[in-house]
């Protein structure tokens, strides 16, 4: 595993955990009330950028987002209730609002934001938004719940915003600024979309004439850069379904292979990272809870020798009894001093190692634009599928029609629609390579930026853990050299 960098100006406040209990984004500063904090993200989760914004990309505005004051609304006609959250902006960008915005946003919203964004930056790292949670009721308007939905949401904003392409993208800009309740984003009703496909499906099967034919196919060609899930493309799912089982029981050569070696070979590493992340979290959860254990039992030890130190008081009869009572005493307040530096130790600890749990969460956003990548490979090979299919079924009909005097008509009218299709199907397909390869350039440099961003953070958690580790275990040291410096008179008697 690489290794990452961070200075100890780096340690920063430790938010309440949602997910994994680490996290080392830096602490809110805007002005009360109520406090809020602007200051943009650190974390990795951030991922990297698009093909867009590889090289030397353009200055980037600095973003600080804020989530808070969550508030319990009711639904427009029901009685059902939902909370809101109030998300502050402050940006340098002259497209945001002099002086910042607030809106007020629902996680329904959030949601559409997270399908917008996955449909404009297939093949990016974008981060991945909160779960929703399977909570229902009394339960969702508990406090604890809204403060850990506030706190993951103010993370995936900011995680967005540190994003280098999405960071700069229209969807986030009007999440961000645009006043009042965001229109639902268009085909995200999934009835609608079921309907709809439904409604298209006979034509797409059995087609209507050349020009139904066309249009269908012409509506294929408008949708072949996005992923296939319903709607007018219930016909494209079941095709590409088809040629998925052909692809992995067929045996033939395929029309277009996956043959990229550096990607196969990175995509291995990717899999390979994400075991030892997940090891190496677990041993980070493993020493969190050691230091916790030995700072608690330090402190108990210190509250037993305040109680001896009581009882030798209160019973003593000799000034060497007063004596041993003073020195247990010492002993006792060095204790605690020790149980205090080993949590506070330990606090900095799981700011530091936060970076495992980070990068462990950034490889789902990671597998999502590999599938991005396998989907558009596959509409691929569906369309060149289906023009090969297109012309074998041209040829014959174009051969049985020659074999009658004067040409069959309706075998004519056929081969002509046909060719139609094939015109109309060639186009889906350059645009399905368009979008194949753009997704491929999308890997490519998000690959090359997560390698880059990797060794740094991992680096920077490294010496941040080291200069705590060894900070802390100096001052206990000290602690304890005063103890024995104190008490060396009882070794040395004989």
């Amino acid at each position: 595993m690489d290794e990452t960098t961070t200075t100890t100006s780096q340690l920063h406040h430790l938010s309440p955990p949602v997910t994994p209990p680490f996290s080392h984004h830096p602490p809110l500063t805007p002005p009360p009330p109520p406090t809020l904090d602007l200051d943009p993200p650190s974390s990795p989760a951030s991922g990297s950028a698009s093909s867009a914004s590889s090289g030397s990309a353009p200055r980037r505005s600095l973003l600080r987002i804020a989530v808070s004051s969550p508030k319990k609304e009711q639904e427009i006609g029901t009685s059902s209730t939902y909370v809101t959250y109030l998300i502050t902006t402050r940006s340098d960008d002259p497209d945001f609002p002099i002086g910042g915005s607030s809106v007020r946003r629902r996680f329904r919203d959030v949601v559409a934001l997270a399908d917008r964004l996955a449909g404009s930056y297939r093949g990016c790292f974008v981060p991945a938004r909160p779960d929703k949670g399977v909570v229902e009721g009394q339960v969702m308007q508990r406090q604890d719940f809204v403060e850990q939905r506030r706190s993951a949401l103010e993370r995936y904003l900011r995680r967005l915003a540190a994003h280098p392409a999405v960071g700069r993208s229209e969807e986030l800009r009007l999440f961000l600024t645009a006043e009042g309740r965001l229109p639902p984003p268009t085909g995200v009703d999934v009835a609608s979309r079921v309907i709809d496909g439904v409604a298209w499906l006979p034509r797409q099967v059995f087609g209507g004439g050349g020009a139904a034919a066309a249009d269908s196919w012409v509506a294929r060609e408008e949708e072949v850069t996005r992923a296939a899930k319903g709607g007018r493309a219930l016909m494209r799912m079941f095709k590409e379904l088809r040629q998925s089982v052909a692809n992995e029981w067929g045996g033939g050569r395929l029309p277009v292979a996956e043959e990229e070696k550096e990607f196969l070979e990175r995509k291995e590493r990717i899999r390979d990272l994400e075991a030892q992340l997940g090891n190496a979290s677990q041993k980070a959860e493993a020493l969190d809870k050691a230091q916790q254990h030995i700072g608690q039992t330090m402190g108990e030890l210190g509250l037993a020798f305040i109680k001896l130190t009581k009882f030798e008081n209160e019973e003593a009869v000799y000034n060497s009894q007063r004596v041993r009572a003073a020195n247990t005493k010492n002993v006792a307040t060095s204790a605690i001093k020790a149980s205090r530096f080993y949590r506070e130790s330990n606090t900095q600890t799981v700011k530091h190692l936060d970076a495992l749990h980070d990068y462990l969460g950034l490889m789902l956003s990671v597998h999502n634009a590999f599938s991005d990548r396998s989907s558009a490979l596959l509409a691929v090979q569906t369309l060149l599928s289906e023009l090969s299919s297109l012309h074998s079924r041209a040829e014959k009909l174009e051969t049985s029609s020659t074999k009658v005097f004067g040409g069959d008509k309706s075998r004519i009218r056929k081969l002509i629609e046909i060719r139609e299709t094939i015109k109309v199907t060639e186009d889906a397909k350059i645009c399905a390579l368009r979008e194949y390869e753009r997704i491929k350039e999308n890997n490519r440099s998000e690959l090359e930026r997560l390698d880059r961003e990797r060794r740094e953070d991992f680096l920077n958690m490294l010496k941040g853990f080291v200069i705590n580790q060894v900070g802390y275990a100096e001052k206990r040291a000290n602690v304890w050299e005063k103890v024995a410096e104190e008490t060396r008179g009882y070794t040395m008697k004989k």
